[in-house]
């Protein structure tokens, strides 16, 4: 009797671990599975996050009135185009530092001293965004999207939606830097247009206006400290 019992006993046991051992296997098995489609969401969210800083930011303006400053200065490589991106971006990082810095202090800090949830974390940092966009949207393109959506403008601006504001706020950024653009593009088109002119006179009408007018451009841009003029007038349309 007493050796069945013992029997009986380690039998007991013996099942015990193997379910305890199943039950930590699956433990695991679910955690490495959790773990691995946390490591698949992070790296999609980070192959979308240039576009959102693009969308977000002043990067669009920046670059393309740069573009326009080459254009006008009838420049078709110089700058090149990573020395004209990179300008931009830094641009972009020293206006819009303010704004990434209090989303950081306001939505990811508290997030990684585990004071917040993931969600409340979102929306603290999206909120300081949110407030840029708001200011730097025309109010004529925000009602061109809703328009276009076929959804009546909210009555506050605290009930824009972000796929309505981004689209806006990207129009007004394009706006506003074909504005900048064209006002660059005034005096240099009139250097051509004078130098057409006294070409034309001198009887020279196969010589190219560009050949003349290109190095009085770029001396002119030098002189009036061209570079300064455009980086001020860009960091203050947006910061004001």
């Amino acid at each position: 009797m007493e050796e069945n019992s013992v029997q009986t006993n380690e039998t007991a046991v013996a099942t015990e671990t193997v379910v305890v051992t199943e039950n930590f296997e699956s433990i695991l098995e679910s955690a490495s599975l959790s773990s691995e489609v946390e490591i698949f969401l992070l790296i999609s969210a980070l192959s979308f996050l240039p576009f959102f800083l693009v969308a977000v930011t002043t990067f669009a303006r920046n670059i393309i009135v740069l573009s326009f400053l080459r254009h006008a200065l009838g420049l078709q490589q110089s700058p090149p185009n990573l020395v004209l991106i990179s300008l931009a971006m830094f641009l972009t990082l020293f206006t819009m530092a303010p704004v990434f810095k209090k989303s950081y202090h306001n939505g990811v800090e508290p997030y990684i001293n585990e004071k917040i949830s993931v969600e409340e974390g979102v929306n603290r940092s999206w909120l300081p965004i949110r407030e840029f966009l708001m200011r730097q949207t025309s109010e004529r393109e925000l009602k061109l999207v809703y328009s276009l959506a076929d959804v009546p403008l909210p009555e506050t601006s605290q009930s824009i939606d972000a796929q309505f504001l981004i689209p806006a706020f990207l129009l007004s950024e394009l706006k506003a830097a074909f504005k900048i653009g064209f006002i660059i593009f005034l005096p240099f088109l009139i250097i051509d247009l004078v130098m057409a002119a006294i070409l034309m006179s001198l009887g020279m009408i196969m010589v190219p206006p560009i050949t003349i007018s290109l190095p009085i451009k770029i001396m002119l841009f030098v002189v009036v400290d061209g570079w300064t003029l455009i980086t001020e007038t860009l960091v203050r349309s947006v910061i004001g």
